[in-house]
């Protein structure tokens, strides 16, 4: 296990609310001891003690449950550099010590091809291992000179191309589910499942967020790599096992397997908008144009829908429709597989057979099924919804990501060739919209996104 992890952007708003609790989280679990060191790199003019006093005001407002004593030994466990991470003496300074070290880039993506490049100049001790937030590249090009860059840099099992989604408890129950339940595997295919809808819609807005959001949108942001996370985990194969070679593999098929998208596929079979003014519970929000830092110009998108099939055995004839979308009047975050009607239905002279939906609530954690039962008159049919919620997990998200980075578990990591198949996806979707092939939709802030078409 690696001990030392050093966090490039470390005064950063990801190194506050996430990387902190997580490490914190870590220490209150036992899986960090005493040796542990962590160094914040950036470009304040701050020393060691500055830093601790940082880190420890972070912790105690986004620490969460963290034990007192757990939180204090992060902040014992701290140093500070500043540093230019474009510079390769500064950072071999903030590198340096003895043994391996975890270099997280919690940076602008824009900034990680000249990073690694500092990082290859500087030298990385060997058994170090690189740690780089989506997304991988702004298009399939940049994806594949970064992974050209990080591969002259250390070997593909020591780079981390982290998607939090992963490490979530619930994401992962999609994969526990349908492969440890032999009546969910089953009917795991087309002949059974009609549609499968992920979706992370969000009732929250911009939020200060336009220096990195007007220059990605929806689609990039969200679609290119948590959601096609999803849709791999849900279309796989099982896996032999669980390791890395085998997991990934079958997520690149996946990717691999998606039918591409032809220039009247795009138009008919995806949509893009940004949310007017509106009213979302008790607050007003204004037009995504009018929020601080955005350029309309750009056209950036807030609400991005795309319908996927599959070209294999297994998912011939299903569409997965991917949608994500900010301001909206409801949080809905789930992965739902509906199921295709019964092919004859003997009783039921009242109400309707609804298809079969089976639900798996990404945040909150909860899985869902819809049924259709008897109802109270005789003959009739009415809905039945059996619920569960899940235990919460040990440790967050951003925990179980780094707790595998540290004991260098690359499994859940995305490998090189599998953010490329991502972009290759999404690239024709990206084309035609850049060229005005799919008009820029509009909702009120609060609504459910744009009109039905």
């Amino acid at each position: 296990m690696i001990n030392r992890l050093v966090v490039l952007g470390g005064t950063g708003d990801l190194t506050a609310r996430y990387l902190l609790p997580a490490l914190a989280a870590l220490r209150a679990a036992g899986h960090l001891g005493d040796r542990f060191q962590l160094t914040g790199a950036s470009r304040e003019d701050w020393t060691s003690e500055r830093y601790r006093q940082w880190v420890t005001t972070q912790l105690d407002r986004h620490g969460g449950d963290a034990p007192a004593d757990a939180a204090k030994a992060v902040a014992d466990a701290v140093r500070y550099r500043r540093t230019d991470v474009t510079d390769p003496a500064d950072v071999a300074s903030a590198i340096a010590g003895e043994g391996p070290v975890a270099v997280y880039l919690a940076l602008p993506p824009v900034l990680f091809p000249v990073v690694v490049t500092a990082l290859h100049e500087a030298g990385l001790p060997a058994g170090s291992r690189v740690v780089l937030e989506k997304p991988f590249g702004e298009d399939l090009a940049g994806a594949q000179e970064l992974n050209r860059l990080l591969a002259g840099l250390v070997p593909e099992q020591a780079v981390f191309r982290v998607d939090h989604f992963l490490a979530m408890t619930t994401v992962q129950n999609v994969l526990g589910s349908r492969l440890a339940n032999r009546v969910l595997e089953a009917t795991w295919n087309s002949s059974h499942i009609a549609q499968v809808d992920i979706v992370w819609d969000e009732t929250l807005a911009l939020e200060g967020r336009a220096g990195y959001y007007d220059s990605v949108g929806a689609l990039k942001d969200m679609v290119q790599n948590h959601l096609l996370q999803l849709l791999c985990l849900v279309a796989m194969e099982p896996p032999i096992t669980l390791g890395e070679r085998d997991l990934r593999d079958r997520k690149v098929d996946v990717l691999r397997s998606v039918r591409p998208l032809t220039e009247e596929d795009v138009v008919r079979r995806t949509r893009r908008a940004r949310y007017l003014p509106g009213r979302i519970g008790d607050r007003d929000v204004p037009a995504y144009a009018d929020e601080e830092g955005v350029d309309p110009a750009r056209g950036t998108e807030t609400y991005a829908e795309v319908e996927l099939e599959l070209d294999s055995w297994r998912w011939a004839g299903t569409t997965f429709r991917l949608r994500s979308g900010k301001a909206l009047g409801a949080d809905r975050k789930e992965v739902a597989v509906h199921f295709r009607s019964v092919p004859h239905l003997p009783i039921g002279q009242g109400g309707e057979a609804l298809p079969n939906v089976l639900r798996f609530g990404l945040e909150p954690e909860g899985l869902a099924l819809d049924l259709t039962s008897i109802g109270a008159r005789a003959h009739t049919l009415s809905p039945l919804s059996l619920t569960a919620r899940m235990e919460p997990p040990e440790l967050p998200a951003y925990g179980r990501l780094l707790l595998d980075v540290l004991t260098g578990d690359p499994a859940m990591a995305i490998r090189g060739d599998e953010a490329e198949e991502a972009w290759r996806v999404l690239t024709p979707v990206l084309t035609a919209w850049d060229n005005g092939l799919v008009p820029l939709e509009e909702y009120p802030a609060g609504s459910d996104g744009p009109p039905a078409r």
